[in-house]
Formats: structure tokens, sequence, C-alpha cells
């Protein structure tokens, strides 16, 4: 079922949203070759607990079968996708990719956000990943307006990266977000204009487009978390957690763009 939002509902999100961004942003200026990703999750902790806040997904547990997840921020490198274990002994290296993504309950309500950073100076083929997964998340936003729906916003990122010549993440999907960190409905990266959930004031969603430089196929590792492409090609995942709003779409975690 999904949740919508009111006004007040809507100023918590926003506060965790910022908080969330913030811990983006601070990341953003310590990624650099060398630094381990244990590193980077103790910042991001320290960060988010001082504020007082609860770091999403560290011991967060989707099934009763699964291992709690163990950091603050999910790590992924190069052709892990999502789910990456952050770790003192995975030091980043030039030319290197990172995707992280954060999430942060304030005051009973989540923000949740993703960026892929570069480290040091990064191939071109691998910069133009990061700007064509950035600019369908960012096409995806600019669709999803009061009316439209959850097909829509899938349409945007499909009929975009594809013609150019990437593969879309299509087993993992982006959600609602509020009061828990996965609601209602699901945003998947994929879909057919009109079809799906319409789009009302109110909804609040996370979504995260995460695109590959090759084939769609994915494999899970056997800690069941990390997400891999399955040919070893390159991985990229934006995420911003937005609001739907008579207005338009309203961005609730506004980090800055790599």
């Amino acid at each position: 079922m999904v949740h919508l939002k009111s006004e007040e509902e809507l100023v918590l999100m926003r506060r965790a949203g910022k908080l969330v961004a913030e811990v983006l942003d601070l990341l953003r200026e310590a990624v650099r070759p060398g630094v381990s990703t244990g590193e980077l999750d103790r910042m991001a902790e320290e960060r988010i607990r001082s504020c007082g806040a609860a770091p999403a997904f560290k011991g967060y547990r989707p099934a009763p079968s699964m291992s709690p997840f163990p950091g603050t921020i999910c790590a992924s490198i190069n052709e892990e996708i999502v789910h990456g274990f952050p770790s003192d002994g995975r030091r980043l290296e030039e030319g290197d990719i990172l995707s992280v993504d954060v999430g942060a309950c304030l005051d009973g309500y989540y923000g949740d956000a993703a960026c892929t950073f570069p480290v040091g100076a990064i191939s071109a083929e691998r910069r133009k990943l990061l700007d064509v997964t950035e600019g369908s998340l960012n096409r995806a936003i600019a669709t999803a307006l009061a009316g439209r729906t959850i097909g829509d916003i899938g349409h945007a990122v499909e009929s975009y990266v594809v013609p150019l010549g990437y593969g879309i993440v299509r087993d993992f999907t982006g959600h609602g977000v509020g009061r828990k960190l996965h609601e209602a409905p699901q945003v998947p990266n994929f879909g057919r204009s009109g079809r799906g959930v319409t789009l009302q004031p109110g909804m609040t969603l996370a979504i995260e487009p995460m695109i590959m430089a090759g084939r769609e196929k994915v494999l899970i590792g056997e800690d069941g978390w990390v997400v891999v492409t399955a040919d070893g090609s390159d991985a990229a995942h934006f995420e911003r957690s937005i609001a739907v709003t008579a207005d338009g779409p309203e961005i609730l975690t506004p980090w800055t763009s790599p």
C-alpha cells in the first residue's frame, strides 16, 4: 500500500534527505587513491550519528536467512553494482569508479541516495558510463509528475540508456521510502509509458538507475549481498529520494553532482 506523506512528514523527510546528501558530499571529498572503503564507512557513520540519526543499512537484514549488512554505506567498486561491503582491506586505486549508497533514519523517517564517484583520473569509457547513468536519473526525476505513472519513470531510463548500448539492472529496483527504508511501490528502471501505479502528490520515491557497460546479466556473491556484472563490465549507480508534488518533483536528497 502506498503511503502519501503529509506536509509535516515531508518536513521530516527533507531533514533526513539533507543529511544523506551531506554524507555523500563529505565522502566525495574523501574519495582518492589509497583510501580504504572502511575509512569512508567510518566517516559516514560518524556524521550520521553526530546528527542524532541512525545508519539505515547497518544491521539491515531483508530475509532471516541472510546475514545482517555490516556497514553504514554500500561501497561497490567497478564491476560491483550494489551492496559491496566496506572494508579496511579494500583500498581505492587510480582509475576506479566507486558506487556509494547511503541511508539514514532521522526522527523516524528515512533518506536514501547514491552516487558513483571517479577515483582520480578515470577512462573516457568510465566517464561516459557515469554521465549516462546520472543523465538517466535526471530524466526519470523529470518524469515523476502527478498524473503520470511508475511505468513512465522506468521508460525514461530504458529509452535513454539502451539505445546508447548500455545494460539495465532489471533484478533490482527503486522503491518507495518514508517511515520504512523500503515502501511500496517498486520503481523499476524499465517499463512502458502509462503503465503501473499513478503518481500522486505526497508519494515519496527512491529512484535509482543501476546501469552496466556490458550485458544485462548479474551475479550475487556467496555472501548473498554483493551484486556484480556477470561479464565483468563496469557498473554505475545514482539515486535520489524525491517527493511528488502538485508543482513537480522535489529532490529530498540534494547531493552535488560528481
